[in-house]
């Protein structure tokens, strides 16, 4: 039986949600989630190793590639402890601290991931804008200290909502709506007034992804302007085929974010299905097929994934 009473005092034990209504479905999806779990890092960890191994590829893009690959490792790591507790394990139970923890790196990791993007928006236009001064303007300690920069962005800004969260007192339900814990769910199971939450989650949010957006979206104007002024139709498109990788991972990330934006604000008269499904999209999609959209676009990655997978069946 789950206790819907907690104090301010003795932090609450939440309850995470797995399939809303039919948690006896729960282990169902135990294998699809482990299946694209392991997708991820099996994807992101060839990716990695690629660029590692391929002199060739020791280049600004894919050392943002890296960084893309690594986080959304990250991402993926901090979701999969209660993932694992409700979908394997039939335990939804998890401790106030805990889901504070797992609330902050989820949302520390989200916003590395849009910096990333972002940054990846900027080699690509530096690239195509200036390729004579590439290499030489996007250094690797350039690259390093933008990945430090991004990452620092990411900590500062989410660093006061755990200690926001921390200052509710919470007497109502203690039934989360997800699978993990998000700041926006567990602070709705408050009984205070939540509206400096709110409005610091709202700025965050404007400041962070949608500043980010923005800047992605102008800087892909001006390099279409760029492009639209080289002379020969075949360099144009050289050109723009470098970027459709980036694309693609901008609207896998945009995408379902802005989808399950809309639903928790909007959808309350949709099926708890629908959200769970939105939102597990949103931080499970991305990271399984950004590999995929690299290893498929870029023909360089993909070249060096077949000869890695076709020497390990010629050794075997």
């Amino acid at each position: 039986m789950v206790n819907l009473n907690a104090s301010h005092a003795s932090r609450p034990v939440f309850i995470l949600t797995g399939i809303p209504g039919m948690p006896d479905k729960n282990p169902w999806m135990a294998f699809p989630l482990g299946f694209l779990y392991t997708l991820t890092l099996l994807g992101n960890g060839t990716i990695l190793a690629v660029v590692k191994v391929e002199q060739s590829l020791h280049e600004p893009m894919y050392y943002f590639l890296c960084i893309l690959a690594l986080t959304d490792v990250s991402l993926s790591l901090s979701t999969l402890p209660s993932m694992l507790s409700i979908f394997w394990f039939n335990a939804p139970e998890i401790p106030f601290d805990a889901c504070v923890t797992q609330m902050f790196f989820i949302h520390v990791f989200g916003l590395v991931d849009s910096g990333v993007l972002l940054s990846m928006a900027f080699d690509r236009f530096v690239a195509i804008r200036d390729p004579l001064h590439y290499a030489s303007i996007l250094t690797h300690g350039v690259i390093g200290k933008i990945g430090l920069v991004v990452f620092a962005r990411a900590v500062c800004v989410v660093f006061p909502v755990p200690f926001l969260i921390k200052r509710l007192p919470f007497c109502h339900s203690n039934v989360l709506s997800h699978s993990y814990c998000l700041h926006q769910d567990m602070m709705r199971l408050a009984c205070a007034s939540t509206r400096v939450n709110s409005l610091y989650g709202l700025i965050v949010v404007i400041l962070t992804l949608g500043l980010d957006a923005l800047i992605i979206l102008f800087s892909y104007i001006l390099i279409l302007k760029t492009v639209l002024d080289i002379a020969s139709r075949a360099e144009r498109l050289k050109a723009l085929n470098t970027c459709l990788s980036h694309i693609c991972a901008v609207l896998l990330f945009y995408i379902p974010f802005i989808g399950a934006t809309m639903i928790h604000r909007f959808g309350k008269h949709l099926s708890p299905i629908m959200h769970m499904l939105m939102a597990n999209i949103y931080l499970l999609l991305p990271p399984v097929l950004n590999p995929i959209v690299y290893s498929v676009k870029n023909k360089q990655i993909r070249s060096r994934v077949i000869q890695m997978f076709q020497g390990r069946k010629s050794r075997a």
